[in-house]
């Protein structure tokens, strides 16, 4: 067998699988809980606190409280590599509009990312390996990290010392969720996750009333030409053959109708794959900005103010080969695909840069295939099907799970040494 096809025997996979059916229905109330039950970043107490005790009851070596609320376990057996399995657990603030009978409990938290599915789907190939671990040997450790949403939970639990505590991995292995037909698994090597950059910027004016705009300096007229002038940052000065996106995110200003305000706030995120690009976006944005408020004459100059950053999660190429390859094994050519470069953005990655080791990060699809498919003859899959983030993203329970299961179990023991049946 090559370097790059390790997959596991399909005898092997399927015993250590075999357990599977008898785990759906406990994973699935597991899943329906925890969407119930979403929370913010880094005060997901509740949610830390059904993973340790699951991590227990499968006689783990579990470490809570790890950079705030992460949890990470350790399952060894035996001499091998050390794989490393990621799921992260924050929500967002979302108000949930799909009107599912476990639909949040939080108002204004949803779990609109598919956090809770991926918990579920770690969880049950932890409980997979520990069944089958006469088949396996090595050590498995399960990161369960908060915070993604803002880009801190990764770096939060490295700080508080996440591998002196669990040893440095020789992979690292993570999936996501994504608006796909069930049973799709899909993989892009190289950088595969946009960077972020997220800026608050607060614009200067002077306010009056509003039957006098001449007594003002209006800092809505000033925001309004800034966001349309920030438009022509990607379509102008960006190479074709490059990508970015500037999205500005939220503008905010004023109390009243009659009353034109002193200052006026926008928010802009960033997404690029490239430091030459970033460097230019971010150029452009600061040349703008500061050229807006200028030729509107404003009481002072604009604050720019960096509120939050991703790096590129870069895909290790032989760690993408060697684990797609026991995917396609597994799940059939048809079934897997390079989805190209996404322009969203995980901390994942930090895992992997920060230990040195490789990195498979993959996504999975969670949308009822039928659903997809005529969506997609429509043309209209992008406003038909929920994506990430949207109030009414909703990923079909089953085979969603079942499937993310078995991708989490397949990955980890291409990775782990082997045992003789």
């Amino acid at each position: 067998m090559s370097d790059t096809d390790r997959s596991p025997e399909p005898s092997t996979l399927s015993a250590v699988l075999a357990r599977l059916p008898q785990t759906q229905d406990d994973l699935a109330d597991l899943y329906r809980d925890l969407h119930a039950h979403p929370e913010l970043s880094f005060a997901e107490a509740r949610t830390a606190g059904v993973i340790t005790q699951r991590l227990r009851d499968l006689d783990l070596e579990v470490t809570a409280g790890i950079g705030g609320t992460g949890v990470a376990a350790v399952l060894a057996n035996g001499p091998g590599p050390r794989v490393l399995l990621r799921a992260d657990f924050d929500a967002l603030p979302v108000q949930e509009q799909t009107g599912l009978p476990y639909a949040s409990t939080a108002e204004g938290v949803m779990h609109a990312c598919g956090h809770d599915m991926h918990v579920t789907c770690l969880l049950g190939a932890l409980d997979l390996l520990v069944a089958g671990r006469a088949h396996w040997s090595g050590t498995v450790t399960a990161v369960f990290q908060p915070a993604e949403e803002i880009g801190g939970g990764a770096q939060a639990m490295i700080d508080d010392g996440l591998f002196d505590r669990i040893g440095t991995p020789d992979v690292v292995l993570g999936q996501h969720v994504a608006p796909l037909p069930t049973g799709m698994v899909g993989c892009h090597p190289g950088p595969a996750f946009a960077a972020t950059d997220a800026l608050k910027i607060t614009l200067y004016g002077k306010g009056a009333h509003g039957s006098r705009p001449e007594a003002a300096i209006d800092p809505v007229v000033m925001a309004a030409a800034t966001v349309m002038r920030l438009q022509t940052v990607v379509s102008r000065e960006i190479a074709g053959g490059e990508t970015a996106v500037l999205t500005v995110g939220a503008l905010n200003a004023g109390t009243k109708d009659n009353i034109i305000p002193d200052t006026a706030e926008l928010k802009l995120n960033i997404r690029t794959f490239t430091d030459p690009v970033r460097a230019t976006v971010l150029a452009a944005v600061k040349r703008i900005v500061e050229g807006e408020s200028q030729a509107a004459g404003a009481t002072r100059a604009p604050d720019i103010e960096p509120t939050g950053t991703f790096p590129v999660l870069v895909n290790n190429e032989d760690a993408v080969a060697r684990t797609l390859a026991a995917f396609r094994r597994h799940f059939g050519e048809e079934h897997v695909l390079d989805p190209g470069q996404a322009t969203g953005s995980e901390d994942c990655g930090i895992f992997a840069t920060t230990s040195g080791a490789p990195m498979c990060y993959w996504i999975f699809g969670g949308t009822d295939p039928d659903t997809y498919r005529k969506a997609q003859e429509a043309g209209t899959a992008d406003r038909d099907i929920p994506s990430n983030h949207s109030p009414h993203f909703a990923p079909l329970i089953e085979p969603t799970i079942t499937n993310g299961v078995e991708a989490m179990t397949t990955a980890a023991l291409t990775w782990l040494a082997l045992r003789q049946a």
